[in-house]
């Protein structure tokens, strides 16, 4: 009887130390990380360290392209703080009797607020308007109307991208066409705002 009771109690002691070693190798193997016991510092030798995003300083916005010569004036906006729009006008001298007969003046606005004048006896040169005093800096819109008489009367309006409207009262002569050498003279004294323009 002893002995039988000495063999139970080996086997209960192997039972439970088989059984203690299926409970625990599950826990060890999940465990895949350094170890928990182990100090801080060992801990942190084994992870790497993370890295830091680089720093850059924002990218410039690229540049936009300029207006296209053949651009709406909608789709032209502000060109260097000038609001701008291409425009042209024309005036003819339609009485037979003078001897300004059809000849025809134009005005236009280029997309930088630069205006100009062409006269048809002077065929492919445009002057600058800037050259006539008063001319506004920045021109948005422009007309021109003519008088029949010879020597007679050419009235250049032009539009400031401000609203504000600039007259000038040319005289016209059928011997003299209209060069940059004399508009200045003959536009004399220069461009004047119309008084209480709309704006």
């Amino acid at each position: 009887m002893r002995t039988l009771a000495w063999a139970a109690r080996g086997v209960a002691a192997v039972s439970g130390v088989v059984l203690a070693g299926t409970l625990l190798a599950p826990t060890a193997s999940a465990h895949q990380g350094p170890d928990p016991k182990a100090p801080a510092k060992q801990a942190a030798k084994k992870q790497p360290a993370k890295k830091q995003p680089v720093k850059q300083a924002p990218k410039p916005a690229p540049a936009l392209p300029a207006p296209a010569a053949d651009e709406s004036a909608a789709e032209q906006g502000a060109v260097g703080g000038c609001q701008t729009s291409r425009d042209v006008s024309s005036a003819v001298v339609d009485y037979a009797g003078s001897g300004l007969f059809e000849t025809v003046f134009r005005s236009a606005t280029d997309n930088k607020g630069h205006s100009f004048l062409n006269d048809s006896r002077n065929p492919g040169v445009w002057i600058n308007l800037a050259l006539v005093p008063g001319a506004p800096r920045c021109v948005y819109d422009t007309t021109v109307a003519v008088t029949e008489e010879n020597p007679g009367h050419l009235f250049i309006t032009l539009l400031a991208d401000d609203g504000i409207l600039h007259q000038a009262t040319c005289t016209t002569n059928s011997n003299v066409p209209f060069t940059p050498s004399n508009l200045g003279a003959a536009c004399a004294p220069g461009f004047t705002t119309l008084p209480d323009t709309p704006v």
